[in-house]
């Protein structure tokens, strides 16, 4: 950030700190939101909910509807429960996921379930998932319990299929594609898709949107597999590997299996199918000398590149150019 050499009044210095501080207004509302629906008669609960859901996240899916909502020209209220919705959703799969994939680090601090275990984590999420479809009824919309329906059946199959993934050399770049359009790419999805519908806005619209928020979800989600690869903890909030010890063949790897020797592939594949960073210096060199993380930005970037041609069905706005700097961040940031 910068300060105006006329004033006290900092701002913003960079692309996507502009879109930070447009959405900022909403997302103080957003906020407030998620904070009030929190509460729990149990303490544990709100422990454990307060904790992740203050954990530093960049609140990039309830953000992405309240801009969408703007760029639609939403004048009412509705988006800002129905941002709250998506991050409680979001949240619950942070805590599944953390439980699943023996996660220690989230977002640069001991996960929920490093803290209180394994089962108040699920269950925790569980209360999560169930107060976001209390919040919907109070929506009074079919249309939207329908998306947010659809949304979380799919992410938990993502879930699913990325269990049946994790220690197999073989899964290729369409086994790992699905795994992300069902676990991460369905709720930007739905999220953009919902700004259209709470808008009323025509299906072509309502489309365009789903497809925007689908291929930026695809680029985050590469782009943060490439991370895991060449980021670092302090940047990065989990460690450089953590994808690898997990048994996870996310794409660089996928691709360095393709364009590796004989020799270097069953050298990936005891690493995929045992876990673990034993070799995870040899495994970066083959990554490196395959130019596997450039291959997989370069899909990464198709992705970034698709979600902004679909937007630009929508009149131009500083809505709209802040979801095209969405897109360009996707794909250019360092954590």
């Amino acid at each position: 950030m910068t300060f105006s050499p006329d004033s006290n009044i900092e701002t913003p210095s960079s692309p996507i700190e502009q879109v930070f501080a447009l959405s900022a207004p909403d997302m103080k509302l957003v906020d407030a939101c998620i904070f009030a629906s929190l509460k729990s008669e149990v303490a544990l609960i709100n422990q454990i909910a307060n904790y992740i859901v203050s954990s530093g996240g960049k609140r990039l899916r309830p953000m992405l509807l309240t801009l969408c909502a703007h760029a639609c020209g939403y004048g009412g209220q509705s988006h800002i429960p129905l941002a709250a919705i998506i991050e409680f959703i979001h949240t619950a799969t942070l805590l599944h996921d953390d439980v699943v994939d023996e996660s220690d680090l989230r977002r640069g601090q001991q996960s929920a379930h490093a803290v209180w275990g394994n089962a108040a984590s699920v269950l925790v999420g569980d209360f999560l998932y169930s107060r976001s479809f209390q919040m919907m009824v109070g929506l009074d919309s079919m249309r939207v319990m329908e998306v947010l329906a659809d949304t979380t059946n799919t992410i938990a199959e993502g879930e699913v299929q990325q269990l049946l993934n994790m220690g197999d050399p073989e899964v290729d770049q369409q086994r790992y594609m699905q795994v992300i359009e069902n676990k991460t790419a369905k709720l930007f999805e739905a999220a953009c898709r919902l700004a259209a519908i709470i808008s009323e806005k025509p299906v072509e619209i309502e489309n365009a949107l789903a497809i925007y928020g689908n291929r930026l979800g695809a680029a985050f989600q590469i782009t943060d597999d490439v991370l895991d690869y060449n980021g670092n903890a302090e940047t990065m909030g989990k460690n450089a590997g953590d994808d690898l010890a997990e048994g996870k063949p996310t794409l660089p790897l996928i691709i360095a299996r393709q364009r590796c020797s004989q020799k270097e592939r069953e050298l990936l594949d005891a690493a995929i199918s045992n876990g673990g960073v034993e070799d995870l210096d040899s495994i970066l060199l083959i990554i490196r000398d395959t130019d596997s993380l450039d291959a997989a930005m370069a899909i990464a970037k198709t992705q970034a590149s698709e979600a902004s041609q679909a937007i630009q069905t929508l009149p131009s706005s500083q809505w709209r150019n802040a979801l095209e700097q969405l897109a360009d961040y996707s794909v250019g940031r360092d954590h």
